[in-house]
């Protein structure tokens, strides 16, 4: 078996103004992301994901750029099967050689960003060929899944004190979520607002329903460690990014402050970022998006650095429908894997690309048995929305 192409294309899918909501990345207009699509001689298709940030456009020209006029073609010829064989040539570059057999790495210079990412998408393509070609998901190719449903949280809460409470709780009406996630940071000012809201959610929801709270780093150490002392009665299921990814000491200062859990992670490339948040004992809960992180491999390796830390996996999924199901996978099979994010924002990639649906009940998700990712790619989708 070898590969015949590699083919990565930027959806650009506009949401209906009525839709959209506004954070701190400003008002969301479009869902943008780069779908990656490996085919072999034989016919066989692996589709993947990539991106390089939150928000509506992101870098994806330059992205689906990269994968086509320089990684993709590094691959052609290759045997898809050899995803770690693969994984070294493209993240060690010409010195790919030199990884493979000396037994430690050679990175490119751009040994992260928009590089690692690019590999990303093409890695979860790789293992989701596999998948198909072996007849078998994902997770069984992992070692195996858990259980047969994983729980999940409602990711969104961008309403004001007044409204969140509504908001939030109307997330727990749709797919009977035992958890959700808001909102807060430097869109509210000053950290009393961002408290504000948070205890108008802890009143509407009642003690039963999991609050997370996520300023997208958007605090100072300082400021962090005051959200915290304010909101230090409401029980809060996790404080996500408190500090910009950058200043993963001042995070650590921030978790030593607190009993509340540190979450961090969807900013992070690679293996090496998280082991540095887990020897600096910067976080509780990792959150790598694999549509980022270097993909279903580097994922692994990720969850296997949680496990040894005795941390916690719940991976970013706000993605489309293929790093969804990637992240579903992975923390399905990991032993450190725990919850599923679920978005309730305006999200066609996830809604509308897949002929499947990823549906809550009661709270949980149920892991699919299909074969790869499990995800059948609408082409007219793609049609629709793929960009220039």
């Amino acid at each position: 078996m070898k590969i015949k192409s590699i083919q990565a294309v930027w959806l650009h899918v506009p949401i209906p103004p009525e839709r959209q909501h506004v954070s701190d990345f400003g008002r969301i207009t479009s869902f943008d992301s780069v779908v990656v699509r490996v085919e072999t001689e034989c016919g066989l298709i692996g589709w993947g994901e990539a991106k390089e940030e939150v928000g509506s456009e992101a870098n994806c020209h330059g992205l689906a750029a990269l994968i086509n006029e320089k990684f993709g073609p590094l691959l052609i010829g290759e045997d898809p099967r050899n995803i770690n064989r693969l994984y070294e040539l493209l993240y060690n570059g010409s010195r790919g050689h030199y990884a493979i057999t000396h037994g430690h790495v050679f990175p490119i210079m751009g040994r992260r960003g928009i590089s690692v990412a690019a590999i990303s998408g093409i890695d979860m393509a790789l293992w989701d060929l596999l998948g198909k070609h072996l007849n078998v998901p994902v997770w069984q190719l992992l070692g195996g899944k858990k259980a047969d449903r994983m729980p999940a949280y409602a990711s969104g809460g961008w309403a004001d004190a007044d409204n969140i409470g509504e908001q939030l709780s109307s997330y727990v009406r749709v797919g009977g979520f035992k958890a959700v996630k808001m909102r807060v940071g430097v869109i509210d000012g000053d950290p009393s607002h961002s408290a504000r809201r948070v205890h108008a959610a802890r009143e509407a929801l009642g003690p039963d329903i999991g609050i997370a709270c996520d300023a997208h780093g958007t605090y100072t150490v300082a400021q962090a460690k005051r959200f915290c002392r304010l909101v230090e009665d409401c029980n809060v299921m996790w404080f996500e990014e408190p500090v910009t990814a950058d200043d993963k000491r001042g995070m650590a200062e921030v978790r030593a402050s607190t009993s509340i859990p540190i979450a961090a992670g969807e900013s992070e490339f690679t293996r090496f970022a998280f082991r540095d948040l887990a020897e600096l004992r910067a976080a509780d809960i990792f959150q790598p998006d694999l549509a980022i992180c270097g993909g279903i491999s580097e994922a692994m390796r990720i969850s296997a650095i949680a496990s040894a830390w005795n941390l916690r996996l719940a991976p970013h999924l706000w993605t489309g429908a293929l790093a969804f199901a990637a992240g579903m996978h992975v923390a399905a099979a990991s032993p450190a894997g725990w919850i599923l994010e679920y978005s309730l924002g305006a999200n066609p990639l996830l809604q509308e690309l897949a002929e499947e649906q990823f549906i809550a009940k009661d709270g949980y998700i149920e892991i699919p048995d299909r074969p790869g990712l499990g995800v059948t790619v609408r082409q007219d989708f793609i049609d629709q929305y793929a960009k220039a």
